[in-house]
């Protein structure tokens, strides 16, 4: 629901900001005071298309923010795009804000929660909060797919629809591998040949896991053979006094000697028994390391024909790597692929007759849910049909035809239904259209060529009431809605608009006074001149006094007789507000209105 809208320096407007409420929001005032234009700057907050001429003459930039606060159920799928896209990280967001700034020198930027975005993603996010209906292009409901969406949410179909998108999707995957074996023969023997020789140079390879870092470590041993035997052979010598240079005493026979005399030091002072416990390790560590060293010493060899296979062995890993995979994992990961994938090629044959197999089984499976989901559809078409004319009806509109038409396209490569096939997709086989005639004899057209201004804001108010449950769309905006209507059908229109507020929120640009008696919250919009510029401003109007005075002005005029019009056109609207149960007010006897 939009709770606030800020707006600064946009067209005429300096500065404004409004509270919306519940229920029915009436905006009202003469032509030219800016009603449209708050309608306008709505729009480009959910990703409308910026214009620079709409900065206000001498400012800098303007700037629109709209906050929402999010309703179910729209609000499971703003929720799942908000954290999509990174835009929120409260688990369970209650408020939404969308902000669009607008500067003088044609830049335009977009936010969502304060984080910049593309015009793309701001619309995605305005289409699941707002809707907007008249003069502006806003129009969901003249748009063919969205026709079948509401259908089969109002025929509540999405589950069935789910399941269908699950075997669609997997007749699809069935279907790729098909045209992967249905390839050109020569490209598919070469790269047969491309895969069967890697899968030889692998094999023959016989690699081991982490082999290469092995090799590299015995290498490097090899190599390095003479400077290893040296080295461990003066360590020997240091520690076991082998070296016939030097006359002084190896390092073990000297850690065992200390190790001795702090014993029996300890003996005599035994605040020396710490100092000796660790001699008599340190003894034993160095005779230890000196026994590790010869070992080693011993073992150390020069092997020139090992260190030139170890060399081959790492020049042929090398080669493997650099075409099959920057590690031996990878490589033998290339390998089993190429392996399955030289199957496949090497056993087409049974493997394309058996995904035939599949497919046939697939689209049969598709056709029979396709045409359950179709049945469905066409019984509940028409009696949507039914009553959006009887709707249209009450808005003056007795002659229009209306129909929900199903139609499905022939296709060869289709889904089976019965003995014939059709073109589908994971929605099914129906391609559904709202059609419609205005004028008697006309024959029925798709919904978005027939209808334009003010009759299109009745087409849609009668299709929003008729499928007020199906749509999850919590704001909806009629702009013109009152265009080319009188007084008597403005109270019909007036009457229906409120009782759309159960599951709605509702805002209503008019110029009849008998639609603006059933607001919930009126606001008068009006020109002023300050310091020679002039301005926008809005002023709620809350007292009868001042509702009565506007309700007047709209008829015409502000005379006592004008003024008692207004107040009974304030009158009846509460009376029959009053006398309408909703379903979900228990307090009240009277029978619910139907939609």
């Amino acid at each position: 629901m939009l709770e606030e809208l800020r707006i600064r320096n946009f067209a005429i407007i300096e500065s404004l900001e409004l509270e919306f409420d519940k229920g029915l929001n009436v905006i009202t005032g003469e032509t030219g005071a800016g009603k449209s234009i708050i309608i306008d700057a709505v729009e480009l907050i959910l990703g409308g298309k910026a214009d620079v001429s709409m900065v206000r003459s001498g400012a800098e930039k303007a700037v629109i923010e709209g906050v929402f606060s999010l309703e179910m159920p729209s609000k499971t799928n703003i929720v799942e795009l908000l954290k999509r896209e990174e835009l929120s990280d409260e688990p369970d967001p209650q408020f939404i804000t969308l902000s669009r700034e607008l500067r003088s020198n044609g830049r335009s930027t977009a936010r969502v929660n304060g984080i910049t975005v593309s015009q793309e993603i701001l619309r995605s996010v305005g289409d699941l909060v707002v809707d907007i209906h008249g003069q502006s292009e806003h129009l969901t409901l003249f748009n063919p797919p969205h026709h079948l969406d509401l259908l089969d949410r109002y025929a509540d179909l999405m589950e069935m629809r789910e399941a269908l998108r699950t075997v669609t999707e997997h007749v699809y995957d069935v279907r790729r591998q098909i045209r992967g074996l249905m390839e050109d023969d020569a490209a598919v023997q070469r790269r047969a040949e491309m895969l069967r020789h890697a899968v030889e140079e692998i094999d023959a390879a016989e690699l081991k896991p982490n082999e290469d870092e092995d090799l590299k470590k015995e290498r490097n041993r090899y190599a390095n053979s003479e400077q290893l035997a040296k080295l461990s052979a003066e360590a020997g010598a240091l520690l076991n006094g082998a070296d016939d240079r030097s006359m002084v005493m190896s390092a073990v026979d000297a850690l065992a000697r200390v190790s001795v005399l702090l014993e029996k030091l300890s003996g005599l002072d035994p605040s020396l028994n710490e100092l000796a416990t660790q001699a008599e390790a340190l003894s034993e560590q160095a005779q230890d390391i000196a026994g590790e060293i010869a070992d080693y010493a011993e073992n150390i060899e020069y092997d020139p024909e090992r260190l030139n296979e170890i060399e081959e062995r790492l020049e042929l890993i090398a080669n493997l790597r650099r075409k099959y995979g920057n590690s031996i994992q990878a490589i033998l990961t290339y390998g089993d692929k190429a392996r399955k994938d030289l199957d496949n090629i090497e056993n087409s044959e049974e493997r394309l007759k058996e995904l035939r197999k599949q497919e046939t089984e697939l689209l049969m499976q598709i056709g029979s849910i396709s045409a359950d989901i179709s049945k469905v559809r066409k019984s509940i078409g028409e009696q949507l049909s039914k009553r959006v004319v009887a709707e249209l009806k009450d808005l003056r509109m007795e002659r229009t035809q209306f129909e929900v038409r199903l139609e499905h396209t022939p296709d060869p490569e289709g889904c089976f239904v019965g003995d014939k096939r059709y073109k589908f997709d994971y929605t099914g086989i129906d391609h559904v259209e709202f059609m419609m005639s205005a004028n008697p004899g006309e024959p029925l057209r798709p919904l978005a060529k027939v209808a334009s201004g003010g009759e299109a804001a009745r087409i849609m108010l009668s299709l929003k009431r008729v499928l007020t449950q199906a749509d999850h769309t919590h704001t909806l905006i009629f702009d013109e809605v009152d265009q080319g209507i009188g007084g008597r059908v403005g109270s019909v229109v007036g009457e229906k608009l409120w009782e759309l507020t159960h599951g709605h929120q509702v805002l209503v640009v008019t110029h009849l006074p008998q639609l603006a008696g059933y607001a919930d919250k009126h606001f008068h919009v009006r020109k002023k001149v300050v310091k020679d510029r002039t301005a926008t401003e809005v002023l709620t109007l809350e007292e009868d006094t001042a509702r009565v005075r506007e309700l007047a002005e709209m008829l015409g005029a502000t005379g006592e007789g004008s003024k008692q019009s207004a107040q009974e056109i304030l009158d009846e609207a509460r009376t029959k507000k009053a006398q309408t149960v909703r379903p979900a007010d228990t307090s009240k006897t009277k029978q619910t209105k139907l939609l």
